[in-house]
């Protein structure tokens, strides 16, 4: 079982990362990988950045029915 060490370790090495990305690199469910990540920010240990959309200049693309809230990308990293 990964502990939120290991999820500090892993922000660390690769900069930024999905908690679907974190959650199939430590073999942990999408659940328990979200809620330690709030943990972490919750602490002042870890920051969530929503990606710029660039392909969703009216909010309504073809490939997102929901419309803009479906496409927005959101990465974690590690605060200084």
């Amino acid at each position: 079982m990964a502990s939120l060490l290991d999820i500090r370790n892993m922000l660390a090495l690769q900069g930024r990362m999905e908690a679907s990305q974190l959650s199939a690199a430590l073999h942990l469910s999408p659940s328990l990988v979200e809620a330690m990540l709030l943990r972490m920010e919750a602490m002042g240990k870890a920051a969530r950045v929503e990606e710029e959309l660039q392909n969703c200049l009216t909010g309504e693309c073809k490939n997102c029915p929901e419309g803009k809230m479906a496409c927005r990308r959101e990465w974690w990293t590690l605060t200084a």
